[in-house]
């Protein structure tokens, strides 16, 4: 089997062509694909090195897979082309979320919708969506959901191989000529993820808010967001403020959470930290506590890798779905 990676040699590609050996999907061929900057290099996979090409028509026949992760713009002009030249797309961008005729897919939570692909994509959600909505469909599952409000604490890798390269650079008394970010990062917060719309939600926010909405199938669930980048290295957090419709007990969102496929559940000692999900597939919650003044309200934390499950790993779970069936 064929599989192809456009954006091989960043961050999120990189991290694909790891979990793609480690899971041991049957691939015998990977198509490396990135900008023209990198034709020449090489991306080593299961002992061999293997040729980085730039995309070209064509370059997608014979591939039954093709994992993307190299921006909006490259995904709108050539996950079309890779439909229609044979491949599955999935797109790890934001540029198909959106669409009503793309699935957008939590192999955990919506599998089902794998198959529903009438333009040959599917889409890969938001890093720290992904993580969030694992744990919201647990607690929906035992209660229902009545509003969700989140802070979020967003790792440099959010902002690929620049947001990494800033951060090392300005801890070892540097500052990076191209850093994605509008402000100092090391030794700082900044309270800014993307653009910001003119009543004040950054980009960010409102992806949270609409995928959400969209993999939970609850159109109208109220979501609030506060993304902030933070100087860690890799993994996402989340603070998560849920509302229920229904009265829920703490042992029983505990439960929930222990049950839910992905999810791993601190139960007292140490509360999951981005250092601990590092390298890790699982979205860790602790943290757990029932509001103390206002009913059918639940706290939560939430911790995952985010070039890992809120990317890469979720993406090949999905072309594992699609080749394994």
């Amino acid at each position: 089997m064929r599989v192809a990676i456009l954006g091989a040699t960043g961050a999120v590609g990189q991290t694909m062509l790891r979990v793609l050996e480690e899971r041991a999907l049957p691939v015998d061929e990977i198509v490396p694909l990135a900008s023209e900057r990198s034709v020449g290099k090489t991306v080593s996979w299961r002992g061999r090195e293997w040729p980085v090409r730039a995309p070209e028509p064509g370059v997608f026949r014979g591939c039954e897979v093709a994992l993307f992760s190299a921006g909006a713009a490259r995904s709108r002009e050539w996950a079309p082309r890779a439909a229609d030249e044979g491949a599955v797309v999935v797109d790890n961008s934001s540029a198909w979320r959106m669409h009503p005729e793309v699935p957008l897919v939590v192999p955990e939570i919506n599998a089902r919708r794998i198959a529903e692909r009438p333009l040959g994509i599917i889409a890969n959600p938001n890093c720290v969506t992904i993580q969030l909505v694992l744990a919201l469909e647990a607690i929906r599952r035992k209660a229902g959901l009545a509003r969700v409000v989140v802070s979020t604490y967003q790792s440099v890798s959010g902002a690929g191989q620049k947001g990494i390269a800033a951060l090392e650079a300005e801890l070892s008394g540097g500052a990076s000529d191209v850093s994605p970010f509008d402000s100092k990062i090391a030794g700082n917060v900044i309270p800014s993820i993307g653009p910001r719309d003119g009543e004040g939600w950054n980009e960010e926010e409102e992806k949270i808010r609409q995928e959400s909405r969209k993999i939970l199938e609850e159109p109208e669930l109220p979501v609030a967001a506060t993304c902030v980048r933070v100087p860690v290295p890799v993994g996402h957090a989340v603070a998560a403020t849920v509302e229920t419709h229904q009265p829920v007990r703490r042992d029983e969102v505990e439960r929930a959470l222990a049950e839910m496929p992905g999810i791993e559940l601190a139960n007292g000692g140490r509360d999951p930290q981005p250092c601990d999900a590092a390298g890790t597939d699982s979205v860790y919650v602790g943290r757990i506590r029932l509001d103390r003044d206002l009913p059918n309200v639940v706290h939560l934390w939430i911790v995952a890798d985010n070039l890992r499950k809120g990317a890469a790993t979720n993406a090949v779970q999905i072309a594992e779905h699609l080749i394994r069936g």
